[in-house]
C-alpha cells in the first residue's frame, strides 16, 4: 500500500459524506411513523439542502477547478473536478429515492383528502376556479418571452420557476417560448374544498399554447436553474466606513443571481432536440441536467400546512409541544439574582427561551448595568432580541453588538436589524476582516458599590427565537468572573482585530480551540485503554483533528463521536479507527449543540462551543468554546450525551465505508422524545431527595425491559 493511499484509510470526501447525511433525511421522510404531513416537510427539507449544497459547496468547486485545478482534497487526494464528477454521479440515485418516497407520501395524504390534482382530472366547477385563478391572478402580471433569432436569451433567475414550451410556427419555424412564474403569486390555488390543490407551475403549463397563440406547442415543461451562491465576500476589499461596507454588500447579493449555472432541472423528460435548446439557453453541459417529476421547488408546503383544515392538518402533524420553563428557575422571580447565585443551562428546544429573553430585558432597566455586549449571527424576521438591545440602547446603557453581515443567506435581513440598531443608539461593528464571527456571547457589565461584576451568557447555537424552538442547542448563564473578564477582552479584541487574544478560560478560534481540543485528546492519550472522548457536533471534517482522533483509538481510548451531518472519519477501520463510533441522529429537532467531553466520571472536563470540528470552524471563523464548571451542569450534559448514545429509534451508526446503517432494539429508544418528556433540571424545591440524572436513563431501560 503506497503512502498515499496509507493517508486516507480512514478518511472520506466531505461533499460525499454531506450527501449522504441529506439521504438520511430523506429516508426520515420514508419512516410510516412519522406523520404524513411531517413526511412531506422532510421532503421539503431534503430539496432545499440540495439546493443550497448546489449553490454552494458545487458552485465552489466549479470555482476551484477554474483557479486551482490541481489543489487536492485531504481526505481522499481527488482534485475538484474529480469531486465534481463524483458529486454528478451520485445525484440521480437521490432524485430516484425521492421521487418513490414523495409518491408514496402522496398517496398516504390522498387516502386522507390530501391531493396535488393534475388539471386533467379535474370536473367542471374545478375548472372555472382554475381559470378564474389564472385570468385575475396571474395573467395580468406574466411575462411570456419568445426566444429566437432575434430574441435575447432572458435571464434566469436563480431556482424560479419557468414554464417553457418548444414552438413552432406555420412556416415550421422553431422557436423556444418562456414564462417564468411571478414570484409574488401564491405557489398553488387550494380548490374549493379546502384540501386538493393545483401547483400553479401546472396552472402555468396548460395555459401555454393561448400564450404563444401564433405557435403550436410541441413540448413543454417546468425548468429551473440552480446558480453558484458562493460569493467570496472575504476577498472583497472594503474601506473602514460602515455604510460603505453595507453598501458593497448589498452590491454582492446583486451578484449572486448572476453567477453560473450549476444544475438545470426539467419537470419531465422532453426530446434531445429540446434538451439540447434548453441546455444552449442556461449554458450548462449534459451531466449538469436533471429530471424530476416531483415538484422542482418544496418549499410552498409549509404555507400549505397552514392553510389546510386545521382538523385535518393536526392529526398528520406531529402533537404540539411547548417548550418548559427550566424547573431549577423560579418563574415569579427576577433572573439575574437567581443566576448570580449559580450557574444556570437551558436546552433548547426542549427549554423555552423565555428566561435568556427575561434576563436580557431585566439588564435594559436594571440601573446597575453599564453595557451589554452582544455577538449576532442570525436574527429572528421579528426579532425580541434585537427590539430588546434597541430599548436598552434607548436607556442609556452602552450596547456593543458584533453582527456578521455574512451569515450566508441571511445577508439582508441582517442587514436591516444593524441599520435598525444603529437608529436606537447601538453601536454595530460588522465582525473582523477575513474571518467570520461566528460566536455565540452576550456579556452583561455591572457596576454596584464601585465593583464591576459580570453576568455572560455562551451558547451554542443563534440568538433566534425561531430556531430556538426547533435546534437543539444549549444556553449557559454563568456569573464566573474570570469567564467575564475573558468576554470584556474578547469584545476590546474584536473592536481591534486582534485575533489571537490571550484568556484565562475561554478557547477563542482561529488560535485557541483546535489548540484545546488537541491538547485534551493528548490527555486521554496518555491514559490508553483508561482514556474517553465524547464529542457531539455537527461536522467533523478538520484533518488534524482526525488524525488525532485516529491516535486516540490506536492508543486504546474509546472515541464516541455524536455527528449529524458531515463526517469525514471512517469508524471502525481495522488497525486505524477500530474504537471510534460514529452516530447520527435525524429527528423532529434539528440536532445542533456542540459539546465536548474528555474523561469520565468526577475527572470529566466538559465545554460548549459555537464550532463544530471543521477547517472552517477552527482555523478560519471567529469561535468560542467554553468550560462547564458547575457540577450539576456537567451532570446534565452528560445525561444529554448518554440518552443520545442510546438512541435506536432515530440514530444510525456510520459504517467503516461511509455508509450509514440505522440502529435498532426491541423497544426503540428516541432520544428526543424522552428530553420532551423528561426534565435536566432539578425543580427549585423539590418534594423529595432528587435522583442524579444519570440514574434516569438506566431506570428508564428497567422499567421497560422488566415489564
Amino acid at each position: 500500500m503506497s503512502k498515499n493511499t496509507q493517508k486516507y484509510r480512514y478518511t472520506q470526501n466531505r461533499e460525499l459524506s454531506w450527501l449522504r447525511f441529506n439521504q438520511r433525511v430523506l429516508e426520515e421522510a420514508a419512516d410510516q411513523d412519522v406523520p404524513a404531513l411531517e413526511r412531506l416537510k422532510f421532503i421539503s427539507i431534503f430539496s432545499s439542502n440540495l439546493d443550497e449544497f448546489f449553490m454552494v459547496r458545487v458552485g465552489s468547486l466549479f470555482d476551484l477547478a477554474h483557479m486551482t485545478p490541481d489543489d487536492t482534497d485531504s481526505k481522499t487526494g481527488w482534485t475538484p473536478s474529480n469531486q465534481l464528477r463524483h458529486i454528478y454521479h451520485t445525484i440521480p440515485g437521490l432524485l430516484t429515492m425521492k421521487k418513490q418516497i414523495y409518491t408514496a407520501v402522496m398517496e398516504t395524504l390522498g387516502q386522507n383528502g390530501i391531493q396535488d390534482v393534475s388539471i386533467e382530472t379535474l370536473n367542471s366547477d374545478d375548472l372555472k376556479q382554475v381559470n378564474r385563478f389564472f385570468k385575475k391572478e396571474l395573467l395580468p402580471i406574466l411575462s411570456p418571452i419568445l426566444i429566437g433569432p432575434n430574441h435575447p436569451v432572458p435571464h434566469l433567475v436563480n431556482k424560479r420557476m419557468n414554464a417553457v414550451a418548444m414552438l413552432k410556427n406555420k412556416k415550421g419555424e422553431r422557436a423556444v417560448g418562456i414564462v417564468p412564474v411571478p414570484a409574488h403569486v401564491s405557489p398553488y390555488l387550494l380548490l374549493e374544498d379546502g384540501m386538493r390543490y393545483v401547483r400553479t407551475e401546472n396552472i402555468l403549463l396548460h395555459w401555454l399554447p393561448a400564450l404563444f397563440d401564433a405557435y403550436t406547442v410541441k413540448e413543454s415543461c417546468i425548468l429551473t436553474v440552480t446558480r453558484n451562491a458562493d460569493i467570496s465576500f472575504d476577498d472583497e476589499k472594503f474601506e473602514d466606513n460602515e455604510d460603505d461596507f453595507r453598501r458593497q454588500m448589498k452590491k454582492l447579493l446583486k451578484q449572486r443571481d448572476h453567477l453560473s449555472v450549476v444544475r438545470l432541472e426539467l419537470s419531465t423528460q422532453v426530446s434531445s432536440e429540446f434538451q439540447k435548446l434548453l441546455s444552449g439557453i442556461a449554458r450548462v453541459e449534459k451531466y449538469q441536467i436533471f429530471v424530476d417529476s416531483t415538484p422542482l421547488n418544496m418549499g410552498y408546503v409549509f404555507k400549505l400546512v397552514g392553510d389546510l383544515p386545521k382538523e385535518l392538518s393536526t392529526r398528520l402533524l406531529y402533537p404540539t409541544y411547548r417548550p418548559r420553563w427550566a424547573e431549577d428557575l423560579k418563574h415569579d422571580q427576577p433572573i439575574m439574582p437567581q443566576i448570580q447565585k449559580k450557574d444556570r443551562l437551558l436546552f433548547y428546544p426542549f427549554d423555552s427561551v423565555d428566561p435568556f429573553l427575561r434576563l436580557l430585558n431585566e439588564a435594559a432597566d436594571n440601573p446597575h448595568v453599564l453595557s451589554i455586549k452582544i455577538t449576532i449571527y442570525r436574527l429572528a424576521s421579528s426579532s425580541k432580541i434585537a427590539q430588546t438591545l434597541c430599548r436598552a440602547a434607548e436607556n442609556g446603557k452602552e450596547v456593543l453588538v458584533l453582527m456578521e453581515l455574512r451569515a450566508r443567506f441571511d445577508e439582508e435581513n441582517n442587514l436591516l436589524w444593524s441599520k435598525m440598531l444603529e437608529e436606537s443608539g447601538c453601536q454595530v461593528i460588522y465582525g473582523t476582516e477575513g474571518y467570520k464571527c461566528h460566536s455565540k456571547i452576550c456579556l452583561i457589565t455591572l457596576r454596584n458599590h464601585n465593583k464591576t461584576t459580570y453576568l455572560t451568557q455562551i451558547g451554542t447555537g443563534n440568538y433566534n427565537e425561531k430556531t430556538n424552538a426547533m435546534y437543539t442547542d444549549l444556553s449557559l448563564m454563568t456569573t464566573d468572573q474570570t469567564i467575564g473578564e475573558d468576554a470584556a477582552a474578547f469584545f476590546r479584541n474584536m473592536l481591534v482585530n486582534k485575533l489571537d487574544g490571550e484568556y484565562q478560560k475561554l478557547c477563542v478560534s482561529p488560535f485557541g480551540i483546535k489548540e484545546m481540543l488537541l491538547k485534551n485528546i493528548d490527555r486521554q492519550i496518555a491514559l490508553g485503554k483508561e482514556g474517553y472522548i465524547c464529542i457531539k457536533t455537527n461536522s467533523v471534517t478538520e484533518r488534524n483533528i482526525i488524525d488525532k482522533l485516529a491516535q486516540a483509538s490506536q492508543a486504546g481510548v474509546e472515541v464516541q463521536l455524536i455527528v449529524r451531518g458531515i463526517c469525514c472519519i471512517l469508524p471502525g477501520v481495522v488497525g486505524e479507527t477500530e474504537r471510534i463510533h460514529v452516530t447520527s441522529i435525524v429527528g423532529r429537532f434539528l440536532e445542533h449543540s456542540r459539546i465536548y467531553q474528555f474523561g469520565r466520571g468526577e475527572q470529566a472536563e466538559y465545554y460548549i462551543s459555537s464550532a463544530d470540528l471543521m477547517t472552517r470552524n477552527l482555523n478560519h471563523r471567529v469561535e468560542i468554546a467554553c468550560p462547564v464548571q458547575d457540577a450539576q451542569i456537567k451532570e446534565q450534559l452528560k445525561w444529554i450525551l448518554d440518552a443520545q448514545l442510546h438512541d435506536t429509534a432515530k440514530a444510525s451508526l456510520i459504517l467503516p465505508d461511509g455508509t450509514y446503517c440505522r440502529k435498532h432494539s426491541a423497544v426503540p429508544f428516541d432520544s428526543q422524545n424522552y428530553f420532551m418528556e423528561q426534565s435536566p433540571h432539578i425543580p427549585v424545591e423539590p418534594s423529595q431527595k432528587p435522583e442524579k440524572l444519570s440514574q434516569r436513563i438506566k431506570q428508564w431501560f428497567s422499567d421497560v425491559f422488566n415489564g
